[in-house]
């Protein structure tokens, strides 16, 4: 497994990581005890770096964890956990969710569920627009102070946000949905993240499993699928979409590779400061996906994949108008 250093840490850890998220249902029935194998295979090969919410599963998936690194295991990860916004009969919102009251009291739960003393990096899932990010952010920090989290961090924020943040306390990564058919980072939260030094957590390197190619066709995704909820899931949207992940089927035929490992290799390529963190709930999609690690690209390669998924030729938009809402405040 190939480390680097995870932003300004001083962390080595694996450059792909594990996100648990499709562990707790959002895919369909999850299967415990396959995700128990999954995880504790992702620490025998190396992998160093998992990704987790108190949200997904409503504690479920901290839960699955705690149970999965009990013993030495917890010792060898590096646990990234994140916020969650707020659970609404209409949805989610982000408003009240970056309350210092309400960060503490996450925290302590997530520390509960996952039966550890103490998280590795505590992540603020969405900006809240009705606390100033400093006031969000200087919580966080007594946190830090207190024992409870080695580092913090923020996900899907503006460069605005980072920057206002990053002055009241350190952070060390930025967690952004990032992959061939979502480059938002790359205008202007690239520059930040060098800037500030953080590493860019990129998470649904898959498309949410579009990519791999295996979905062609979405209406045989289950009603209780989150992903049917995305607008580049519609019918209409997913046709066009699909021919587009044909050319990386392509590319993963001249390498002897599946479209999953050259979009994960697509990702390494952009530079050393970007960790994928795909997700999966079995070890031999898990598997697939680490070897995604010794393909190099060519000149070629990257040249045709760059000009078929240029910024804004996907059809639709990643989240519906709420979720969009949510994103890059």
């Amino acid at each position: 497994m190939k480390t680097h250093q995870f932003g300004n840490s001083g962390e080595m850890l694996s450059r792909i990581g594990l996100g648990c998220f499709s562990m707790s249902g959002a895919y369909g029935e999850p299967d415990d005890e396959e995700s128990i194998a999954t995880i504790q295979k992702a620490v025998e090969m190396g992998v160093s770096l998992l990704d987790t919410s108190a949200s997904y599963g409503q504690g479920h998936n901290h839960r699955l964890i705690g149970e999965a690194l009990k013993g030495d295991l917890r010792k060898q990860v590096f646990l990234h956990s994140k916020t969650g916004t707020i659970k609404t009969l209409a949805g989610s919102q982000a408003q009240g969710s970056g309350t210092p009251a309400r960060l503490r009291q996450i925290c302590e739960i997530s520390l509960k569920n996952l039966g550890t003393d103490y998280l590795d990096c505590f992540c603020m899932s969405r900006i809240d627009p009705t606390v100033p990010v400093e006031e969000s952010v200087g919580e966080m920090g007594r946190l830090i102070d207190e024992g409870k989290t080695r580092f913090i961090s923020l996900s899907e924020a503006s460069p605005q946000s980072l920057r206002r943040a990053h002055k009241e306390r350190e952070l060390i990564s930025l967690q952004f949905e990032y992959s061939l058919w979502t480059r938002d980072v790359e205008e202007d939260h690239f520059q930040t993240c060098q800037d500030l030094g953080l590493a860019l957590m990129a998470y649904a390197p898959l498309g949410y499993g579009f990519l791999t190619g295996a979905i062609e066709n979405v209406g045989s995704l289950s009603k209780e699928d989150t992903r049917q909820k995305f607008p580049r899931f519609s019918e209409v949207n997913a046709q066009s979409n699909l021919q587009k992940v044909k050319v990386i089927e392509q590319v993963a035929a001249r390498h002897g590779a599946t479209a999953a490992q050259i979009a994960i290799a697509w990702t390494f390529d952009q530079s050393d400061f970007v960790f994928p963190i795909p997700g999966c709930k079995s070890r031999r999609h898990l598997e697939e996906n680490l070897d995604a690690i010794h393909i190099s690209l060519t000149a070629e390669d990257r040249e045709l994949l760059d000009d078929v998924f240029k910024p804004g030729t996907v059809a639709g938009d990643r989240y519906p108008p709420d979720g969009m809402a949510r994103v890059n405040l």
